[in-house]
């Protein structure tokens, strides 16, 4: 079984800030698994965003470079994504995923950016 819980969405003005967070349980071990996060804005198709490897490494999506941060917590078993200098493009649901024999999601947190 495998469970992916986001919290931490919310409204904010632009060039505010979030810390969206991923609580993974049941077959998810942070520590060996791919980890990363993805949004859907309204009409259009899920984007990754980034994402981390077991080994800590990090991608990001060019759009968000320098203003997000993905990082995990081992020994809670969770990822986080930090978001600074949030833009009205940035809104979205939010969803952490996990990849191993099939990619699992969870099932979304809401940020939205008002101008």
């Amino acid at each position: 079984q495998v469970q992916l819980a986001e919290s931490g969405g919310n409204s904010v003005q632009a060039g505010g800030s979030l810390r969206l967070s991923c609580a993974a349980s049941g077959s998810i071990d942070v520590r060996y698994d791919l980890m990363g996060w993805a949004r859907q804005a309204p009409g259009k198709e899920r984007d990754l965003v980034a994402r981390i490897l077991s080994s800590g490494s990090t991608l990001y999506k060019d759009s968000v470079k320098g203003r997000f941060t993905i990082s995990k917590d081992n020994a809670k078993n969770a990822v986080y994504l930090q978001m600074n200098n949030l833009k009205p493009e940035d809104t979205a649901i939010y969803y952490c995923y996990t990849l191993k024999e099939s990619t699992y999601w969870g099932q979304g947190t809401q940020v939205t950016v008002s101008s």
